[in-house]
């Protein structure tokens, strides 16, 4: 039997449910979809909030041929078929978990993009920023998807025609975090192992042995959140089993790699400055090394940051700071600290009465915000 997900898949914009600020009357990709505009684009966002049913809805409001790929088990050769293969219509490439193509295979796509051979559309759920390389990230516009809302996710367990109570689906919806994808194939667990569908039956499924840890799944954000929680917490064994966790399952090292460079500045901070040279080190190391061994230097970052003394003030004093700038706008900027580069400058007053050392205490905030305290 196919599975739910798949049978309940959109096939046009009319049907699609979510990211009204990108298919949304007005919005970039309807616009596109409507004009028929051919561009090469990144969908970047959580599992399970539409990525691959975009993709295919565009390239056929394009009237495009769709090929679909996993970055995960293709290569150059297969990206030649399609270039290769004889069509009377355009191409597009739907590359799922596009992080997954080493610097090579990304360097291989560029041409093929740049001349129109085939318009990419790249899915990641990491930040491409960090996985995709810049000469190929600026040939493509990068589009942000949100997790599913409660309403959405309503709409859609209410499209399955599967007799759910409000209260299961409440369950559901708490648990799938805004994925539909598992919240239906949660379903499709339940109703072949139980046949009704209830709370009783869908946590019965949910332990189900083919649901475990799956990398683009909700173990995989539980997993993530106890093992920082755990770093946070001072407890090193916790963290260590967390960590063997995920190395165990396979989770890509420059994910949990990349995590601890964050924590080391968010969580550790000014109390050991010299945890973020520890994180980048390690993040350094297991980019040379991979699996297996990088997990030795994985561990050691992660008991290394646990036992560290805990201070968030400079995170905690961004966070300050960029509120008001999002309260207040741009502020203005006092006379004496601004730069005299024209006479005309100098006469209005900019730089005067700088001084290079000014007295301890001494607030160089705007006016408005003068002598607040965001580093505390």
């Amino acid at each position: 039997m196919e599975p739910l997900a798949a049978v309940l898949r959109p096939q046009t914009l009319a049907e699609y449910v979510g990211q009204a600020h990108l298919v949304a009357p007005g919005k970039p990709l309807y616009e596109a979809m409507q004009k028929q505009h051919r561009f090469s684009f990144i969908l970047w966002g959580p599992p399970g909030v539409g990525k691959t049913t975009l993709a295919r809805i565009y390239a056929k409001a394009i009237g495009a041929r769709f090929y679909e790929l996993s970055a995960v088990s293709a290569g150059k050769a297969d990206i030649k078929a399609i270039v290769d293969e004889v069509s009377p219509l355009p191409k597009v490439l739907f590359l799922d978990e596009i992080h997954r193509f080493n610097k090579a295979q990304q360097d291989y796509l560029l041409p093929i993009v740049e001349s129109g051979q085939l318009t990419l559309i790249g899915a990641t759920t990491e930040n491409p920023s960090f996985e995709v390389i810049s000469a190929l990230l600026s040939r493509c516009r990068v589009f942000t998807l949100k997790p599913l809302t409660e309403s959405e996710m309503q709409e859609i367990i209410a499209r399955s025609g599967v007799s759910i109570d409000s209260e299961a689906t409440e369950w559901l919806i708490r648990m799938a975090a805004g994925d539909a994808r598992q919240a239906l194939t949660l379903i499709d667990a339940a109703r072949a192992l139980y046949t009704d569908v209830t709370i009783e039956t869908l946590t019965e499924a949910l332990q189900n042995s083919f649901l475990r840890y799956d990398k683009q799944g909700e173990e995989h954000y539980n997993t993530i959140s106890a093992f920082i929680k755990s770093m946070r917490a001072s407890d090193p064994d916790a963290a260590v089993y967390y960590l063997a966790r995920m190395t165990e399952a396979g989770e890509d090292p420059k994910f949990i790699a990349r995590r601890l460079v964050i924590f080391a500045s968010e969580d550790v901070g000014m109390a050991q400055p010299t945890a973020l040279v520890v994180a980048n080190e390690v993040f350094r190391a297991v980019e040379t090394i991979g699996y297996p061994e990088c997990t030795i230097n994985l561990v050691h970052a992660v008991v290394y940051l646990a036992t560290a003394k805990k201070d968030r003030r400079a995170y905690d004093a961004l966070r300050a700071a960029e509120r008001d700038v999002r309260n207040f706008g741009n502020l203005p900027i006092p006379l004496s600290l601004r730069n005299a580069q024209t006479t005309l400058m100098k006469d209005e007053g900019y730089g005067e009465g700088y001084e290079m050392y000014p007295p301890a205490g001494t607030s160089l905030l705007p006016d408005k915000l003068k002598g607040k305290k965001y580093f505390k």
